[in-house]
């Protein structure tokens, strides 16, 4: 994935460090600043108001290599998963962001024919505002920004994310 896939910009800051500015797929503003001390910020800005912020934390160098370590996958293997995964004879369960421009935006679950499509089944919806929907029935329409939580064999679930995302296998 290159920084050409999403907008992120990077500039320098004159005696404070580099400010690092990230809006994601799925909408959400991102702020990082590195000081030359070595903390680092992390703000999340108001999307709807790009001067306000949501929330801000701070981290020090230690904690942001271990923060990043984790974001990379690079310390954290789920183990539990594939155990899971034995037991439940390969069902898996995933969390699926919507994103603005995927085909299903704004389509009702039973206008997509999900099942018979990709052979998976959404168990729950997870609203922006963090409003839950569990079993969402053949009339729930798919929102950008929702999070679904989706179960199937995991080639199924690929070809979920697919589907929704190009309105196609």
């Amino acid at each position: 994935m290159s920084h050409s896939d999403f907008n992120f910009r990077e500039c320098s800051l004159p005696g404070i460090g580099r400010k690092f500015s990230l809006v994601t797929r799925g909408g959400d503003h991102l702020v990082i600043v590195v000081h030359n001390d070595e903390r680092r910020e992390l703000f999340h800005m108001d999307p709807s108001s790009p001067d306000e912020m949501l929330s801000m934390t701070v981290l020090d160098d230690e904690e942001a290599r271990a923060v990043s370590a984790i974001l990379a996958g690079i310390s954290y293997k789920p183990k539990l998963i594939e155990a899971q995964e034995m037991v439940l004879d390969q069902l898996v369960i995933e969390w699926i962001r919507i994103e603005p421009q995927w085909q299903c935006v704004g389509r009702k679950i039973a206008d997509l024919d999900i099942r018979q499509a990709a052979g998976a089944i959404i168990i729950a919806a997870i609203e922006r505002n963090h409003s839950k929907q569990i079993n969402p029935g053949p009339d729930y329409v798919i929102a950008s920004g929702s999070t679904l939580v989706v179960t199937g064999e995991r080639m199924h679930l690929k070809e979920l994310r697919t589907f929704l995302a190009n309105g196609s296998l």
